[in-house]
C-alpha cells in the first residue's frame, strides 16, 4: 500500500471511529467507577454492618484479579454486546480501585475533626457530608483524577475481545501494510492521540475539582 493511501481520508475516518469508542467506554467506565465506587468506598470506611463486609470483600477481590483476564471472561459469559461487556470489566475493576482512593482519603481526616462535629451536634451522616466528605475530596483529587487517565488508557486492552476501539483500529490497518516505517508511523499517531487526549483529560478534570473545591 503506497503513502498516498496510508495518509488517506479513509483510514484517518477508520482511527476517528476508533477514538469515538473509545471515548465511549472511558466516559461510561468513569463515571459508573465513580458512582459505584463512592458508595463502596463510604461503605468500607464506616465498617459498619452488612454492607461494609460486602464492600470489603468486593474491593479485595476485585482488586487482585487481572484487567485483561476480566475483559474476556466478561465478553464470553456474559450475555452483553462487546461494548457493553468491556465497560463492565473495566467498571468491575475500577469502581473498586475508586472506593479505595475514597476510603483512604476519609481515613485521612484526624479524629479531631469528627469530635468537634458531634460537639457541635452533628450526627455520625451529617458529618460525613458536611466535614469529612469536603476535606476528604480535597485530599483525593490527584490520585481520583490519575485513575481516570488510567481507566482511558487500559480501554486499549479491549482489543483482545476485537472491540474496535483506537488501537484494535489502528491494529485492522498495521495488517495492510509491511513496511515497518508505516507501522511505526501508525503506533506514533495512536501513542500521540492518547497522549493528547489524557493530557487534556487531566486539565480539565483539575480545572472541575479546582471549581467544586
Amino acid at each position: 500500500m503506497s503513502s498516498t493511501e496510508f495518509l488517506s481520508a479513509t483510514t484517518a475516518l477508520f482511527l476517528l471511529r476508533g477514538l469515538a469508542t473509545t471515548l465511549l467506554i472511558a466516559v461510561c467506565t468513569i463515571v459508573l467507577s465513580f458512582l459505584i465506587g463512592a458508595i463502596l468506598g463510604v461503605s468500607k470506611f464506616s465498617g459498619k454492618g452488612l454492607a461494609a463486609k460486602i464492600s470489603s470483600i468486593y474491593i479485595d477481590i476485585a482488586r487482585n484479579l487481572p484487567l485483561i483476564l476480566m475483559i474476556i471472561a466478561f465478553r464470553f459469559t456474559l450475555p452483553l454486546p462487546t461494548i457493553a461487556s468491556s465497560i463492565t470489566a473495566l467498571t468491575f475493576l475500577n469502581c473498586a480501585l475508586v472506593a479505595e482512593i475514597i476510603r483512604s482519603g476519609m481515613a485521612s481526616i484526624p479524629k479531631g475533626q469528627w469530635e468537634a462535629a458531634y460537639s457541635q451536634g452533628f450526627s455520625y451522616t451529617g458529618t460525613l457530608i458536611h466535614v469529612v466528605i469536603p476535606q476528604a475530596v480535597k485530599r483525593i483529587r490527584k490520585p481520583l483524577v490519575g485513575q481516570f487517565v488510567t481507566i482511558l488508557k487500559d480501554t486499549s486492552l479491549c482489543a483482545v475481545v476485537a472491540v474496535h476501539e483506537l488501537m484494535y483500529s489502528g491494529q485492522i490497518i498495521m495488517g495492510k501494510y509491511v513496511k515497518s516505517s508505516y507501522i511505526i508511523a501508525l503506533y506514533a499517531l495512536i501513542a500521540v492521540v492518547y497522549f493528547c487526549i489524557n493530557s487534556l483529560l487531566l486539565y480539565v478534570s483539575k480545572k472541575v475539582v479546582k471549581e467544586i473545591v
